[in-house]
């Protein structure tokens, strides 16, 4: 039986990328690393987990898995804080109503990540 997602992966090629993805996910967003070991750490989300690998060979492709994304009560603060580091917001702050039912009204905002991921700021609005 499913019981949720554990983690999603990431592969690092260089050092230089390593450090980058450490310096976005820890120091930037706040996240914190849960364990570590030679070639790699793993990153506490708060409910799953990101693990990250330094022994990729390669290009980065954006595969089926389109983006990941974060719950957060402040996407327009954390763009900004995204944009100031010099990371790339390929879809500003907005608001939308998903067209489910029932409704689903949310604020949104994408950016791309160290390794050329989509990321998505993600919060989910009270009906009004």
């Amino acid at each position: 039986m499913i019981k949720g997602i554990h983690h999603i992966s990431m592969k690092c090629a260089t050092e230089e990328e390593y450090s980058k993805v450490k310096e976005f996910y820890i120091t930037l967003l706040g996240l914190k690393i849960c364990r570590a070991w030679p070639s790699g750490i793993m990153i506490d989300t708060g409910n799953g987990f990101i693990e990250v690998f330094t022994n990729a060979q390669g290009e980065h492709r954006l595969g089926a898995i389109r983006h990941i994304a974060f719950l957060t009560d402040d996407v327009d603060g954390t763009v900004e804080k995204v944009r100031k580091a010099g990371y790339e917001v390929i879809v500003e702050p907005n608001d939308r109503v998903i067209g489910s039912d029932p409704e689903y009204p949310i604020r949104m905002a994408f950016c791309i990540g160290p390794l050329g991921e989509q990321i998505e700021f993600f919060c989910e609005r009270k009906e009004r």
